[in-house]
C-alpha cells in the first residue's frame, strides 16, 4: 500500500510541478521572478501575453495535485511508525501543516497573477498583488517552515541509522535536492525535487 501512496505522490508532485510552470512561464518565452514585483514597467511587459485561464487552470490542478501528494507524505509516516513514534508524530504534523498551508499558498499565488492581468498590469494592480502577499504570508510562512520541519526530521532518522535504509539514502529528500537544484531558478523546483523523493523512496523501501 505504501508503494502505491508513493506512486500517487510522484503524479501528484509532477502534476503540481506543472500547475507552478504555468505560473512561472509566461507565452512568448518570459519568466517571472519575484524581483519583477519591485518594477511594474518590467512586471507588465512580463505578463502581456498570459493569458487569464493559466492561473486558473494552475489554482484547479494545484489542488487536485496537492491533496494527491498528501498520499505520499502520509505514505512515509506509515513506514517510518515502524521505526519511531516521534518522528512520524513530527512527520504527520509537519505534512499536514506544509500541505494545507501549501494549497493555501498556491491558491493565492494563482489568485494574485489572476488578479494582475485581469486589472491591466497597473501600478494599482502592483500594489493590490503586494498587498495581497504581505496580508497572507503566514500561509507561505507555515508551508515551508512545515516542508522544512518534514525535511530534517527524515533527513535526520535515515542518517542517523533509526531506518533500515543506508545512510546514503537521506539524498531521497526534499531538502538536499532543492540546495542543489535552487541555483537554476527552475519553475516548480520544489515539486520536481519531491517527484524524486518519492521515486527514490519508492526503490529503496
Amino acid at each position: 500500500m505504501i508503494k502505491i501512496l508513493f506512486l500517487i505522490a510522484i503524479a501528484g508532485h509532477l502534476l503540481c510541478g506543472y500547475c507552478d510552470c504555468l505560473l512561472t512561464y509566461i507565452p512568448g518565452g518570459k519568466k517571472f521572478g519575484a524581483k519583477q514585483l519591485k518594477d511594474n514597467a518590467l512586471m507588465a511587459d512580463t505578463f502581456e501575453k498570459m493569458p487569464l485561464k493559466n492561473p486558473v487552470l494552475s489554482m484547479l490542478l494545484g489542488c487536485l495535485a496537492l491533496f494527491m501528494c498528501s498520499a505520499g507524505y502520509y505514505g512515509i509516516y506509515l513506514w517510518i511508525k515502524d521505526f519511531s513514534e516521534v518522528t512520524a508524530a513530527i512527520i504527520l504534523i509537519s505534512s499536514a501543516l506544509f500541505l494545507i498551508a501549501g494549497t493555501a499558498h498556491h491558491v493565492l499565488c494563482g489568485v494574485a497573477e489572476w488578479m494582475y492581468v485581469s486589472m491591466g498590469r497597473t501600478e494599482e494592480a502592483l500594489r493590490a498583488v503586494i498587498k495581497l502577499f504581505k496580508d497572507t504570508s503566514a500561509t507561505m510562512i507555515v508551508c515551508y517552515l512545515g516542508w522544512a520541519v518534514f525535511g530534517i526530521a527524515l533527513f535526520v532518522s535515515v542518517i542517523t541509522g533509526k531506518t533500515d535504509l543506508p545512510a546514503w539514502a537521506c539524498v531521497f529528500n526534499i531538502l538536499p535536492l532543492y540546495a542543489v537544484t535552487f541555483p537554476f531558478h527552475i519553475g516548480g523546483t520544489g515539486n520536481w525535487c519531491g517527484a524524486v523523493m518519492f521515486a527514490g523512496l519508492l526503490m529503496l523501501i
